[in-house]
């Protein structure tokens, strides 16, 4: 990557800085006995000469390169502004001296750099990093040096205790200060011998003493001042000392202070009605009928108007009949009829929702802008608020009470620190308490320096009370006040660094106001410090005897290096426990080699004290390049002690260091800051010549893969060497970009090359470049860019997807972030929606944190009276979580004045009275206990499926319900009117009603009496249920019974429960219960093709199957990447990769249309022939039953009409006529009952076999007729001459038994579906091509291409063997003039039918041309002859369905 280091201050500069606090100065013991020149070899050289504990780190890290940790001697700014990146060091000088005077300029190595074990008995400067480095002081930086005066004393104890102590400083507020590196040497063993005089307090009760509560402390300082003493004060923060989350806060408020409130246009406060793109195809000439209801008229007025006739243009419409006043359009709107929601006035009618799914009449009511309720609307006081980290963070670390606690327990620490000094017998006990009550108010986190501090001052009351000398006395006090000093100074760092590493609304008064950086030279490598982790729980002290730790570092979910510390280190106990590695990592990577966007996990390990065994205890990630800029200093990390998330989920939110957590780790960075820059570099492609056409063909197959990760490593390798040749056209830009061998400079600057070439054919060709495979900021940038350009309605359909693709932003102020807080400020739907989506996205296992901010984010954009509806809502919610579970809890009995289903999770049904009155209610199931966030996703890709075929021009007439997920696992569905389950219909139709072959052609004539109703039925069935056939084939819905699919009287059929999908099939015995590829069943068929009189209709319905899905297919890239930005959301069956190749399969985008079409026949076939499908809804039937009371049992048992037949009507005679006019294989009957009068039915060979199955299960212990023949021929007339055999089986049956004759089976076989003479028959309900002939056909599509010739075989119709009856036919194909038994081909029978459906592909390879080629066909059945055709090539229209018409013999 590309990284550059900052320019550092001129060396005059530095001087006059350096001068300005002179007295403070003095001369530095010497480092080495020589001079050191410019860079880290001669140092490191020397320090391994000199230092033998240096080997043992070249042993432990084989790439070495000093870390520079630094807290030490330097300054910190909370400013961005303020930081400095690298390069400040090498560029200054070329030589460092030994011996650093006063008033000498720094030039050279900071105390943060360098290593010093030799002589740190002798330097004494607190400022000391975690022990293995010393830095150099920059020019920039005033270092305050301790007096050499009072130094030799002290010294002296250093030696005896193998001590590190700190410089003298003076510690006034007008100084800037200076923040040591926490991190030291371990702490030799000698240290509980210094420490036996410190009285240590459980952590456990630091927090809950008394004397820590908050209270109040007056003061004559300013009021944004806590003044704690004479030493510490505290400046308060509103917006917040982390300096991402103030800057986030502000971000926020820019964003909401762009729309105004005054604004009508984007804050109307009204609910507009969504709209898509207008469907040219779907509404080609089409009229709505409408109503409108104005406050001039009592009476409705009554419009037809065109699809493309604008809201605006009808409203000047209604104007003008309603008054003779010329009254703008502008200032009226139409609502919906009872509802708060209003047509869009700039938009056409057609591209209204509401227009492309509802056919009937449309009530509106007109009302004027003015009057139209604004209630969600944001108000003037809404401008002028503010967003502070106290509505940010409400639901964090109480840091509120933390503040107060801290400036107790400072106020208390300050006065018994004035004590110390004055009294001439010092106790330590209650300083230590004190020191140690700050360090639990600031996560217990314990120094080294305060450690010190405190060892030391105990040694110097110790030795001054052994002491009896005057002199000694008076040294001894001077001792007493530096050490204090450095104290305080110790506490003030710590307060600083806690405000920088954690959420706190304060920090130190005089914060310092730079960042000291030093050059570690173009080709460093990664280097770090893991120095402790800080308030190890008791539990694991007793469980564990040491702890080690690792470290990785991936990018965009790949590692890209892992160096794991094996040397464990048991827990030790200060004021608190604490497991104190200080390790230098180092990682065998240039730095700027690193992606911009790397990750660095450190997971921290227990070994058991049974097994030695590691356990994962707790884990942290950080980005490496936050702000673009690298980690300065030593930081305080928070862990997390949850689950390990998967590798392709680690970016900056996945876990929120910023926040307080109980174990803090605690990492000195060295003082180097990087800052990435970006490279203007130019695409290297000059003198492209053509693309080969093999190549270009290659990328075209490639493309077809549509997602990166379906992709293999050779087939990245190629299309990544042909990138120059890839375009919109023939490839995808995630793709091309996905197969970049890696992201190293060059390669990044080429594929942002390729970005800004990129032309995209749609907005939603970016959507894949939001996934987790592209965590680069440019890209994501300019995905946002694209997507920008969507209209609100349309950005609202994937909202699901923006929200999960937030989890992979870098930080909360990326471009998508701000992209989803602009439009939720432009739309009521859109911030409604997110609500929800924030909400329900806080319960999943990692991320929780940002989304929390994003949430405190959008309610403040939405303003009070939006944010009041949202806590409404949430109330409501959970006043039916409670009701819902006190029904669970519930006895039967006590259950009966409830609503509910009794289903396992007992959702609750619930009807809201809708507050208009000239609405309708709202009904909706409330479910607990069931994951709805599944749901929301099929229902979502169902939705985006149909908007696919609405633009096409295809009505699918899907019925898609609502569904929100409000919580962990319980969420509200929206009921569908007048809907019954498909189970409920079978169990009215008795005990095996989900055998019977009419029972949905019965149950939807009961409901459609009139003819126009049922044909209305029939066709949104046939649509309908062929939709579905689509939908839950390519998603791979599971869990399919007759209980999750619903009917509606009007036709419409649709899927519910969605909790089994991508072919996660449910299994019983280890065998899978959903064993056809889609539902769809003979009785299914038997309805489309009502009764068999219409077999053409099924061979309709197989053509838009294949239609549908065809077209739904072109869009296979957008489908996947919507479920593969979803494959980290959490949800149980998108998961990984093999979900994603799932659906890939059953979308099949490398297929051409024609392959499409033969496949998803064969899917139909599969499903129409599946007996389990059948066997798994009786079973379903069953278990209902049994969980259905006798008397209701018995109650539903029959259908209605069928009840009715049993009690008024009887049939004295019944006699076959012949054959049915319409169709020559149904028999027409003449039905003789009561009163002479008499009927006419049609009914099939089949259907009297089937009557006859039913007698014998309905009358097993009786003795029936002897049927004519047992086996099953569906749509048959080949027992043409067997009228005789039926009518003695029908005489038999009618004078027989009364109980047979006059049973429901019988009564339903001759009465029902009449063909009266007195009522209009019936004619076929157009669903497709009508057969205006009788004249056999074969339907052929043949395409050429490549030397290749492809023959569809699709229908026949009208075929019949010799004698009449249903032939079992074949097809067979001869290329001629070529010999027979080299181009003969043949396709699969299918048995007894006279309309067969095939959609077969025969292929001919290697036909050169057409010209002088004839295509025989010859139709078989068996070895029989049915019939035949020569088709000459060279007249051909290619690629066109064509019906051939077949001749009697061959030619």
């Amino acid at each position: 990557m590309a990284y550059c280091w900052k320019t550092d201050l001129s060396p005059s500069e530095s001087h006059e800085k350096q001068e300005e606090h002179q007295e403070f100065h003095s001369v530095n013991q010497p480092l080495f006995p020589s001079q050191v020149n410019l860079g880290f070899d001669h140092v490191v050289d020397e320090i391994r000469n000199k230092v033998p504990l240096y080997q043992r780190e070249i042993e432990n890290n084989t790439v070495f390169v000093p870390s520079a940790p630094n807290w030490d001697s330097r300054r910190h700014s909370l400013d961005k502004t303020h930081q400095i990146s690298l390069n400040e060091f090498t560029s200054r000088s070329s030589e460092l001296p030994c011996h650093q005077v006063s008033k000498t300029p720094v030039i050279g190595f900071r105390h943060s750099v360098l290593l010093d074990f030799q002589h740190k008995n002798k330097e004494s400067s607190w400022g000391n990093p975690t022990g293995n480095y010393h830095g150099a002081d920059d020019s920039r930086f005033d270092i305050l040096a301790p007096s050499s005066s009072n130094l030799d004393k002290i010294n002296s104890w250093s030696e005896l205790e193998n001590e590190n102590h700190n410089y003298y400083i003076g510690f006034e507020s007008s100084i800037p200060l200076i923040y040591p590196s926490f991190s030291n040497d371990l702490m030799p063993k000698e240290e509980n011998k210094r420490r036996r005089n410190m009285n240590i307090v459980e952590p456990s009760s630091m927090l809950f003493k008394g004397s820590l509560l908050p209270r109040t402390w007056e003061c004559t300082w300013p009021k944004n001042i806590e003044l704690t003493g004479c030493t510490i004060q505290l400046s308060e923060v509103p917006q917040g000392s982390n300096m991402s989350l103030a800057s986030f806060c502000d971000k926020v408020k820019k964003i909401r202070e762009t729309y105004h409130a005054a604004d009508i246009n984007s804050n109307s406060g009204k609910i507009w009605s969504t709209t898509t793109a207008f469907p040219y195809r779907l509404f080609a000439n089409t009229k709505f009928n409408i109503s409108v209801f104005t406050d001039n008229s009592t009476q409705q007025l009554h419009f037809m108007p065109y699809a493309n006739y604008l809201v605006k243009d009808l409203i000047a419409e209604i104007l003008h009949l309603c008054t003779n006043d010329q009254l703008s359009p502008t200032d009226h709107l139409l609502s919906i009829y009872g509802y708060e929601e209003f047509l869009q006035n700039d938009h056409y009618l057609g591209s209204h929702r509401i227009f492309q799914k509802n056919k009937s009449v449309i009530q509106f009511t007109l009302q004027k802008n003015r009057e139209a309720p604004g209630k969600l609307s944001r108000k003037h006081e809404d401008d002028h608020s503010q967003f502070y980290l106290n509505q940010l963070l409400e639901f964090m670390h109480i840091w509120k009470v933390s503040r107060q606690c801290l400036s107790t327990v400072i106020k208390k620490y300050d006065f018994h620190l004035k004590y110390l000094l004055k009294k001439t017998q010092q106790n330590m006990d209650n300083m230590t308490e004190e020191v140690k009550n700050i360090c639990g108010v600031l996560g217990c986190v314990e120094t080294k320096q305060i450690t010190d501090a405190i060892n030391e001052l105990n040694l110097i009351l110790q030795r001054k009370a052994e002491s009896v000398h005057q002199n000694s006395e008076t040294s001894a006090k001077g001792l007493i006040e530096k050490v204090t000093t450095e104290l305080s100074m110790s506490i003030y760092q710590l307060i600083d660094i806690y405000c920088r590493s954690f959420y706190a609304d304060f920090q130190p008064l005089n914060a310092p106001s730079s960042v000291s950086c030093v050059n570690l030279g173009l080709h460093s490598h990664l280097s770090f410090t893991v120095y402790a982790a800080h308030n190890i729980p008791e539990t694991w002290v007793h469980s564990y005897k040491a702890f080690s730790f690792s470290c990785w570092l991936t990018y965009a979910g790949k590692k890209l290096c892992q160096v794991r510390n094996y040397r464990n280190i048991p827990v030790k106990k200060l004021f608190f426990f604490l497991v104190n590695w200080n390790e230098t990592i180092n990682f065998p990577l240039e730095i700027k080699t690193l992606p911009r966007e790397s990750m660095l996990t450190i997971k921290l390990f227990g070994v058991t004290c049974a097994t030695n065994s590691a356990d994962l205890l707790a884990w942290t990630c950080l980005p490496l390049f936050p702000k673009q800029k690298s980690i300065l200093g030593s930081v305080l990390f928070s862990t997390t002690l949850q689950n390990e998330p998967p590798i392709e989920m680690i970016a900056p939110g996945v876990w929120d260091v910023s926040q307080l957590s109980p174990v803090i780790l605690q990492i000195d960075f060295p003082a180097t800051e990087w800052e990435y820059m970006k490279l203007d570099s130019e695409e290297n492609r000059c003198d492209l010549e053509e693309a080969p056409k093999e190549c270009l063909k290659h990328i075209s197959r490639l493309s077809h893969k549509q997602s990166p990760l379906l992709l293999s490593e050779e087939k990245r390798r190629y299309l990544w060497f042909y990138r120059f040749y890839c375009n919109n056209e023939n490839c995808s830009l995630p793709l091309v970009l996905g197969s970049a061998p890696g992201w190293d400079e060059r390669t990044v600057s080429e594929m942002h090359a390729i970005l800004r070439r990129w032309k995209f054919s749609h907005p939603l060709d970016a959507l894949g470049l939001l996934t987790s495979s592209f965590p680069d900021q440019e890209i994501r940038k300019v995905a946002v860019q694209q997507l920008d350009n969507l209209l609100n309605d349309e950005l609202l359909e994937y909202l699901p997807q923006l929200v999960q693709a937030v989890k992979f932003e870098w930080n909360l102020e990326s471009p998508l972030v701000q992209l989803l807080l602009h439009r939720s400020l432009q739309s009521i739907q859109i911030a409604h929606r997110l609500y929800w989506l924030l909400k329900d996205a806080q319960n999943e296992a990692y991320f929780k944190s940002w989304y929390q901010k994003l949430l405190a984010a959008l309610q403040f954009c939405a303003g009070k009276a939006l944010s009041d509806e949202f806590s409404k809502e949430k109330k409501l919610i959970k006043i039916l979580e409670n009701i819902g579970e006190k029904v669970k809890s519930a006895s039967d009995p006590q259950r009966q004045a409830c609503s509910y289903f009794t289903s396992n999770a007992l959702p609750l049904k619930i009807t809201f009275i809708n507050a208009n009155p000239m609405g309708k209610n709202i009904s909706v199931i409330f479910k607990a206990g069931d994951d709805l966030r599944q749901d929301m996703l099929v229902l979502q890709i169902i939705q985006v499926m149909d908007n696919i075929w609405l633009q096409e021009g295809l009505d699918m007439q899907m019925i898609i319900y609502r569904c929100l997920s409000t919580g962990k696992s319980q969420g509200l569905v929206q009921m569908v009117p007048d809907a019954v389950t498909l189970g409920k219909i079978h169990r009215r139709s008795g005990l095996i009603g989900p055998l019977k072959e009419n029972t949905i052609k019965k149950w939807f004539s009961q409901h459609n009496h009139l003819k126009v109703d049922y044909e209305q039925a029939l066709r949104n069935f046939f649509y309908s249920c062929a939709g579905w056939c689509v939908v839950t084939f390519i998603l791979g819905v599971c869990d399919r019974h007759n209980d999750n699919i619903m009917l509606t009287k009007s036709g419409h059929m649709f899927h519910i429960d969605f909790g089994k999908f991508l072919g996660h099939a449910q299994t019983f015995g280890g065998i899978k219960r959903d064993r056809a590829p889609f539902i769809f069943t003979s009785e299914m068929e038997y309805f489309i093709t009502e009764g068999g009189k219409n077999p053409q209709h099924f061979q309709d319905f197989v053509e838009l199957c294949c239609r549908a899905y065809n077209i739904v297919r072109r869009h296979s890239r957008l489908l996947l990447n919507l479920l593969e930005m979803m494959l980290h959301a959490g949800l149980p069956e998108l998961s990984g990769i093999q979900d994603l190749k799932y659906v890939y399969n059953n979308l099949r985008p490398q297929d051409t249309d024609l392959e499409a079409t033969s496949h998803f026949t064969k899917k139909i076939k599969e499903s129409l022939e599946c007996f389990p499908v059948k066997l798994n809804n009786l079973i379903h039937t069953l278990a209902q039953m049994t969980a259905i009371s006798p008397a209701k049992s018995t109650s539903q048992t029959f259908p209605q009409e069928s009840c009715m037949l049993s009690a008024t009507r009887s049939i004295q005679k019944a006699t076959i006529l012949g054959f049915s006019k319409k169709t020559s294989h149904l028999y027409l009957i003449q039905v003789t009952h009561s009163k002479n009068k008499t009927s006419l039915t049609e009914k099939s060979f089949d259907q009297f076999s089937k009557l006859h199955s039913q007698l014998q299960k309905q009358f097993a212990s009786w003795t029936l007729p002897e049927f004519p023949h047992w086996w099953h021929l569906p749509f048959t007339n080949s027992d043409h001459k067997r009228f005789r055999d039926l009518n003695h089986y029908i005489e038999q049956i009618l004078n027989g038994s009364y109980e047979v004759a006059n049973s429901d089976c019988v009564l339903g076989f001759f009465l029902s579906e009449p063909v009266e003479k007195s009522v209009e028959e019936l004619s076929p309900v157009d669903l497709g091509e009508k057969f205006p002939d009788k004249k056999p056909k074969v339907q052929l599509v043949i395409s050429y291409e490549d030397a290749k010739l492809t023959i569809l075989v699709k229908h026949m119709k009208n075929i019949h063997l010799p004698d009449g009856s249903a032939p079992s036919a074949h097809v067979e194909f001869y290329l001629l003039p070529y010999p027979s038994e080299v181009r003969r081909r043949k396709t699969k029978s299918v048995p007894k039918c006279t309309n067969p459906t095939y959609n077969e592909i025969v292929v001919y390879d290697e036909v050169t041309e057409l010209q002088g080629h004839v295509l025989m066909l010859i139709v078989k059945s068996k070895t029989t002859f049915v019939g035949a055709i020569n088709i000459r090539l060279c007249s051909v229209l290619l690629n066109e369905e064509k019906w051939y018409p077949l001749g009697n013999n061959i030619i």
